[in-house]
């Protein structure tokens, strides 16, 4: 079970932000052997919703208003901890950065940009394909919506 907590960029502490942001390069650079600039000055922006599990940040979104990312309200940087991942703690983030965004934007259309390979995982989620796979920083990406 993990504690998830959303918090404004203004209230997270400095160690969460460097946990965040140490997650985040852990999967996204080298898990995935992927370079690109994931401090890309949107976090100031994103309500980040983070996962907690003794402490320790094993889970983590951050969502955005319509119009900070794209046209609609949207998920992003999407992560849990590789040695996690059997817990299924990637819908529990989920499901709390859908709530957040519901409750927090009054929005009910979410937008994401979802690597291909875990297009079912975002349709057990009500997310549906939106266009063509493109590339990404050299990875597979679908855009899917969720529209309630």
């Amino acid at each position: 079970m993990i504690e998830i907590k959303a918090k404004q960029f203004n209230e997270l502490s400095i160690d969460e932000l460097y946990n965040l942001l140490q997650l985040r390069s852990e999967v996204f650079v080298v898990e995935q052997e992927c370079v690109y600039q994931d401090v890309d000055g949107k976090d100031q922006k994103a309500i980040h919703i983070i996962g907690f599990k003794n402490g320790k940040i094993v889970a983590y979104t951050r969502a955005f208003k319509p119009g900070d990312y794209f046209e609609n309200a949207s998920i992003g940087r999407v992560v849990v901890a590789k040695n996690e991942r059997q817990h299924k703690y990637g819908y529990d983030i989920m499901k709390a950065s859908i709530k957040a965004i519901e409750d927090k934007f009054s929005e009910t259309t979410i937008k994401l940009s979802a690597q291909t390979y875990l297009k079912k995982f975002y349709n057990n989620l009500g997310f549906k394909e939106v266009g063509e796979e493109y590339l990404e920083d050299g990875i597979p990406h679908i855009v899917m919506v969720r529209e309630n």
